[in-house]
């Protein structure tokens, strides 16, 4: 972020991954709606783009290419943002995305620094989406289970963002991408410094998941667990199953609010007129030794 003398701050971010589903026009949608994403988090409006893209120079059809381009062009236009342009290179594995200007005003910055102790924690979407696109990658995810996760993935944050903006009480925000919930909620729990404590049972998760999970573990969880692992207490009887889905990569995940306990019910009411089925998923504690529990 880059605050002006006067007038709306700066906001700046970068993505871009391989390809998560088959559908090239798909792939680009998520690529764009995963870019914006961070501006969303932080309270901000993405106004420009750059595409960043990288193809192999033999083996994908031209009409691919431009189905990626136009997957995230569409989705762009959708959220309001022009692009300028971009760069594109040679490289043998595909990868798609997008640098991201956007405004924000410098008084309602929402950052992962200021959760409060007594906060309620919001989750805006289910999670689950790495574990799927491990098993799209083998062949082993049905065609329900992939028509969920990539409309949840080609979904953009833009409504939940704007469904919190005009609210007093909304103290931390961030997205859940590759760090996974375990990741993101303990970078939250650590800048604020403070304990979340998230509840097992209450974690919003695509429907077919759970039952494909176990064999279905990507590189990135492994990492998540090795990472943000000793920060984090599981209660005893959290399945296995559930544990994996805390640390699974994200992509295009949903927004992880903490807000004020007594403007919670104004948040949930107003994500839900705008059709977010938001879940509660815990609370704000104090600093008690450990980033995260979970039970």
């Amino acid at each position: 972020m880059y605050a002006w003398e006067a007038g709306p701050a700066l906001v700046q971010t970068v993505d871009f991954f391989t390809p998560i589903v088959d559908d090239p026009y798909l792939y680009g949608q998520i690529a764009a709606a995963n870019s914006v994403s961070d501006v969303y988090a932080m309270g901000g409006r993405p106004l420009t783009a750059l595409a960043i893209a990288a193809f192999p120079q033999d083996g994908l059809r031209t009409e691919d290419i431009a189905q990626i381009f136009r997957g995230g062009f569409d989705k762009l236009r959708e959220a309001g943002v022009a692009l300028l342009g971009g760069h594109t290179v040679q490289d043998k594995e595909i990868k798609f995305g997008y640098a991201v200007t956007g405004a924000v005003d410098p008084t309602r910055i929402l950052t992962n620094t200021g959760a409060k102790p007594g906060d309620r924690l919001i989750l805006t979407k289910p999670l689950g989406t790495g574990i799927v696109g491990t098993a799209i990658k083998f062949g082993r995810a049905s065609d329900e289970l992939i028509d969920r996760a990539v409309q949840q993935m080609r979904t953009l944050n833009k409504a939940a963002a704007q469904a919190i903006a005009c609210v007093d009480g909304v103290h931390a925000c961030t997205d859940i991408t590759g760090f996974g919930l375990a990741g993101h909620g303990s970078e939250m729990a650590a800048a604020s410094g403070v304990t979340i404590q998230f509840d097992a049972e209450a974690l919003p998760i695509i429907p077919g998941v759970i039952e494909i999970a176990s064999t279905n573990t990507s590189g990135g969880m492994a990492t998540n667990k090795a990472h943000f692992g000793p920060g984090i207490e599981f209660r005893q009887g959290v399945s296995e199953s559930v544990r994996d889905l805390v640390f699974d990569p994200q992509t295009s995940g949903g927004l992880l609010i903490s807000v004020a306990p007594e403007a919670a019910a104004q948040v949930a009411a107003n994500l839900e007129k705008t059709g977010i089925s938001a879940s509660f998923i815990g609370t704000v504690k104090s600093m008690d030794g450990k980033a995260l529990r979970i039970g």
